[in-house]
């Protein structure tokens, strides 16, 4: 059990690595999905891997072992690891709870401030235009979904590229982006390995978006063109909207503007199965973990025979 629970905290390790491989090899939106998908599940079997440590020392312990009803001893390995595994265990539990309450604070609070600013400006559909000299663009989520974009933005772009950078913000707004930049927070205060892999699930958002804009206007050139001209002027403006508010601005905008005006590579799909491979291994590896921690409690409870 403890070498098969040890796996899921040490797997997300290599995720980084495969996420930013994954970008570069395979289709915007299936590296998005593919690369999200993986970092929620390898946090989700760091997390159990990491209860079913502190489980298995508070019942070391007699007064749980008392509430557990346990007639035997729980049969684990040597104490000399299990009470600091689980010592270990509880404070990681306790600074990814605390990380994760502020991060979930922050971005609430962000959100709201920006809802609140869009309001007060005009509205033509989904566009909000707020009165601001500082450039910058974003799509707002919500119900219902916004783009917000400033008239210093606006003046800084001629009609081809707002075409442009509003057919982008629309594609966020549509393809949910804004899920899959909370779902990566999520994992990135879960497990401190996957906070590069945040930063690689938001280039995947960029590239879709730039993707789907293009598809729209119908001109890579023009596309990359808009983007890097946004990107340029609102350097300044990029720290003030909220992280879940994905914008044609973030990300490496050099990475970007090069994959629009460079011919599409050919996909290659192994990258896609190294990463399921991966995730497959971790969510195994935990399961079979916490089942087996079920059984030795079951055991030791006299419900079944060791």
């Amino acid at each position: 059990m403890t070498v098969l629970l040890l796996l899921p905290l040490v797997l997300p390790l290599a995720l980084p690595a495969l996420a930013r491989r994954a970008v570069d090899r395979l289709v915007p939106v299936a590296a998005l999905w593919a690369i999200t998908v993986s970092a929620v599940v390898c946090a989700g079997c760091s997390l159990a891997a990491l209860g079913a440590f502190v489980l298995t020392g508070l019942l070391k312990l007699s007064v749980f072992a008392a509430l557990g009803e346990l007639v035997h001893p729980l049969r684990t390995a040597s104490d000399v690891f299990v009470v600091p595994a689980a010592a270990t265990s509880v404070g990681a539990l306790a600074v990814c709870a605390w990380t994760l309450v502020r991060s979930v604070l922050r971005q609430a609070r962000a959100l709201r401030a920006a809802r609140s600013a869009a309001g007060r400006g005009p509205a033509v559909g989904d566009l909000c235009v707020v009165d601001s000299p500082h450039p910058d663009a974003y799509a707002l989520p919500g119900r219902p979904h916004r783009i917000v974009v400033t008239t210093g933005m606006l003046r800084s772009l001629d009609a081809a590229e707002r075409e442009v950078l509003f057919a982008h913000e629309r594609a966020h707004n549509q393809g949910g982006h804004h899920y899959f930049l909370a779902a990566a927070e999520l994992a990135a205060q879960l497990h401190p390995a996957l906070r590069p892999v945040r930063e690689t699930i938001r280039l995947a958002a960029e590239r879709a978006a730039d993707e789907a804009a293009a598809g729209a206007v119908g001109d890579r050139r023009l596309t990359a063109r808009a983007i890097a001209r946004a990107a340029l002027v609102g350097q300044a403006a990029r720290g003030a909207r909220p992280d879940l508010a994905p914008g044609v601005t973030t990300g490496p905008v050099p990475q970007r503007v090069q994959a629009l005006l460079a011919a599409p590579r050919r996909a290659t799909p192994w990258i896609a199965l190294v990463l399921v491979a991966c995730t497959a291994l971790s969510f195994a590896a935990s399961a079979t973990g916490v089942i087996d921690f079920h059984h030795r409690v079951e055991v030791a409870q006299g419900e079944e025979r060791g």
